[in-house]
C-alpha cells in the first residue's frame, strides 16, 4: 500500500484493537467493522475508519492524479487533540481550529455596547453639571 494512507491504517488498526468491540465482545477488527458493529465503536475509531477510506478513495480519484494523496499523519492527530485544537482527519487544513475557546466559567460577561455608550453620556453631563456649578 502507498506510504499515503499507511499511518492512518495502523491508527485504525490501534483504534480497533484498544475498543470494547475487540476486547471484550471478543470480535474480529474485520467484523468490528462492517455494519451491525460499526455503530458501537468509539467516534474516534468511526472517525479514522471514514478517513482511512476516503484516503484508500483518493489514491484512485483522477482528480488527485497529479498532486497525489496528501497524506495526514497520526502524530498531527494526537497533538491535535492533545492541545484541544480541532483537526480534520483527511487532507487539508480543519474547518473548525481554534473556533472553540477554553472556559472555566468564571469569565466576566463582555458588556453591551449601549451599556458602555450610556455611562459615558452619563460622564458627560455631570462633568457638565460640575462645570456649571463652578
Amino acid at each position: 500500500m502507498p506510504s499515503s494512507c499507511k499511518e492512518i491504517r495502523a491508527a485504525l488498526a490501534q483504534c480497533l484493537q484498544e475498543s470494547e468491540c475487540v476486547m471484550v465482545q471478543r470480535n474480529t477488527a474485520a467484523e468490528c467493522l462492517r455494519s451491525p458493529l460499526a455503530e458501537t465503536l468509539p467516534t474516534k475509531c468511526q472517525q479514522l475508519k471514514k478517513g482511512f477510506g476516503e484516503c484508500r478513495r483518493g489514491m484512485i480519484d483522477m482528480r488527485k492524479r497529479f498532486r497525489g494523496n496528501q497524506p495526514i499523519t497520526f502524530k498531527a492527530l494526537e497533538t491535535a487533540e492533545n492541545s484541544g485544537e480541532g483537526y480534520q482527519l483527511y487532507a487539508g487544513r480543519s474547518a473548525f481550529s481554534g473556533a472553540v475557546r477554553a472556559t472555566d466559567g468564571n469569565e466576566p460577561e463582555s458588556r453591551d455596547w449601549r451599556e458602555v455608550e450610556n455611562e459615558k453620556l452619563r460622564a458627560q453631563e455631570a462633568a457638565l453639571k460640575q462645570q456649571e456649578k463652578k
